[in-house]
Parts: C-alpha cells; sequence; structure tokens
C-alpha cells in the first residue's frame, strides 16, 4: 500500500499553448488541483519553489490556502532551498500553515538545486560563513529550523513586556505538535541519503541523482533508500521513517493522451552533468495501462518506497492533471497492489 500524490513545479508562461498564463493562474490553478486530486481519492499535493523563475516560489501562503480548501489530503513541499531561508521566520510560517491544515504538512527541504541567477540566496541576504559552503550553510540553517519546530524556549523574555509572558524562556509561536516529525530532506546522493536519516529526517529522492554507477536510475534509487533505511535502523530513532519517490507517468487511455505522450513509450534514463558532475535521470512512463503495469511492476525504487509522487505538467491545466492522477489511481494502483 501506498500514498500517492502529484508534484507541481507551477510553471507559468504567455505562450499559446499554455494553459498556465500568469503567477496568478499558477497559484489559484495549484490550489484547484489539490481540491481535484483530493476529490479522486490521492492523498498527496506537494509544491517545487524555484526563486526568480516563473513558477511557484514561497510556498506558505499556497500549502495555507490549499489547506484551507481541503480536509484530507497531505499538503508539501519538494522541495524548499534552505539556503534561502530565515530559519526562525519559517518555523513561524511552517506552524501557521500546518495548524491551518490540521497537521498535514509534509515539508520537503533540502540544499536545492541549480537555481536562475548565480548565488541567489546573496540577494535574500545569506552569505556563506568564512571558509563555509552554500550547502552548508542550507544544513546550518535547517539545523537552527529543525530545533525550533521542538517547540522549546530559548529567548529570554523582556522583563516589561507589553503582554504577559509564561514563566521560563520563550518559544517560536505558533507551534505545531508533529511537525518535527513531518520534514523531509532531499537527497540526490547516497551519501546524502545516510546523513538524512542521522537527522531524523523522512526521505524524498526525485527523478534525478546527482552521482551515476551505470546501473539504472531505479537500481540505484534503490540502494540510496536501503542505505538509508540501514543508516536509520543504526541510529537508533523510534519512530518509522517515510520514503517517497517521483515518477513521471502517464497511462494512455484517451486520444488526448495519446496524442501527448505517445512519443514518450521508448523513454530511457538520461545520464548527464549537473554542478560539474555526473548526474542521473529517470525516465518517463508512458504507455497503455497494461503495459505499464508490467514496467512499474519492475521499478525497485518504487516498490521500495512508501510514497509516490507523480510529477505533473501542470501548464496543461487542472482538468487534464486530474485526470492523469485519476488514471493512475484508477488503471495501475489496484493492479500493481498500491491500493
Amino acid at each position: 500500500m501506498k500514498k500517492i500524490g502529484f508534484l507541481s513545479f507551477g510553471h507559468w508562461s504567455e505562450s499559446r499553448h499554455s494553459r498556465v498564463r500568469s503567477a496568478s493562474d499558477a497559484l489559484l490553478q495549484s490550489i484547484e488541483l489539490a481540491v481535484a486530486a483530493e476529490e479522486a481519492g490521492a492523498d498527496g499535493a506537494y509544491f517545487r519553489v524555484h526563486h526568480f523563475a516563473r513558477q511557484l516560489a514561497s510556498p506558505f501562503p499556497l500549502l495555507a490556502a490549499a489547506a484551507a480548501r481541503t480536509s484530507t489530503i497531505e499538503l508539501g513541499t519538494g522541495v524548499i532551498d534552505m539556503r534561502y531561508e530565515n530559519p526562525l521566520y519559517m518555523a513561524e510560517d511552517a506552524g501557521a500553515a500546518d495548524l491551518i491544515s490540521g497537521g498535514r504538512l509534509q515539508l520537503g527541504i533540502s540544499r536545492g538545486s541549480p537555481e536562475q541567477v548565480v548565488d541567489g540566496f546573496r540577494y535574500f541576504g545569506h552569505v556563506p560563513r568564512e571558509g563555509s559552503t552554500d550547502a552548508e550553510m542550507a544544513r546550518e540553517h535547517t539545523e537552527v529550523f529543525l530545533e525550533a519546530l521542538k517547540g522549546e524556549g530559548f529567548a529570554q523574555p523582556n522583563p516589561r513586556p507589553m503582554f504577559a509572558n509564561p514563566p521560563g524562556l520563550l518559544r517560536l509561536e505558533p507551534y505545531a505538535p508533529g511537525l518535527r516529525d513531518r520534514i523531509w530532506w532531499g537527497a540526490g546522493s547516497r551519501a546524502t541519503a545516510e546523513w538524512t536519516a542521522e537527522q531524523g529526517l523522512n526521505l524524498m529522492s526525485s527523478t534525478l541523482l546527482t552521482e551515476d554507477t551505470g546501473v539504472p536510475f531505479h537500481r540505484l534509487q534503490a540502494e540510496q533508500i536501503q542505505r538509508y533505511r540501514d543508516a536509520w535502523a543504526a541510529a537508533g530513532h523510534e519512530r518509522e521513517p517515510r520514503v517517497s519517490v517521483s515518477r513521471s507517468i502517464f497511462p494512455i487511455v484517451n486520444d488526448l493522451d495519446r496524442q501527448l505522450f505517445w512519443h514518450e513509450r521508448h523513454s530511457t534514463d538520461q545520464v548527464g552533468m549537473l554542478d560539474g558532475g555526473n548526474a542521473r535521470f529517470g525516465r518517463t512512463y508512458a504507455d497503455e495501462p497494461d503495459k505499464l503495469v508490467a514496467e512499474l511492476a519492475e521499478d525497485e525504487a518504487i516498490a521500495a518506497a512508501d510514497t509516490l509522487l507523480l510529477t505533473v505538467p501542470n501548464q496543461l491545466g487542472v482538468e487534464y492533471n486530474a485526470h492523469v492522477i485519476e488514471s493512475v489511481l484508477t488503471h495501475l494502483a489496484p493492479e500493481l497492489g498500491w491500493r
């Protein structure tokens, strides 16, 4: 049994082929897709975060708005780039959104991927310490963020406050119980997955790994997941961790599906360069349902994960993407034992 959700980048463009023409369209349609996905029986609505791009950026207003329109679906990110974040302010935003959702937030965070501008985090006022890297700064921000989510007091109260304080050191408000256990780290390598387990974070693995050993993507990702689980057990954490993988999956069940994705039937892994090193990108799954069932049954990483995020082509609009999600839930999930 798996939780099945969608992951949207929230692209928007003025192209005549796009049904998402503006930032307003991207935000409002993201909310509508979360509503439609919940109605279809999906378990999660996740949104990518990219700065300086015609995509979704600041996630918390969107998450709170989607929370107010839904009641059961998990709401999350995949992922927030921690190089850009003020971790204490982020803890307040996350706490508020989680309380609005009734404890449904699932936040994916990470060092982030290559961005649209050079060292964009510097424009946000964040500069690595001397002798430190931007990746190390992201982990430092994460440490502060996770500590704040514990809800423990750390700030010295004013002896003459405007309002009466509770006794002792003060914590950030609002505090969202349980949110610390619902934070995920987007890991692009096997070593990072092991670090993620040591920190007590859930694992979010996408259709990209920043390394290549020559084996198929799904097998390399399955190894990453196993290393994560082994490191989690060695760390002695009490709760069970969660692991998600992302896939582009398009069951071809009507003429429009065939027109849009028939050419992807023979998609394969791709190997390229990212940040100066080898990277392996996962394939797209597109075919008639019976053939997809056979292909997806061989995907070792999906089998190893408890959560599957469907990357959706959001510029095709809410109606079509809701159709894709429903097709996976109806035509594939029961046959594969996911439901």
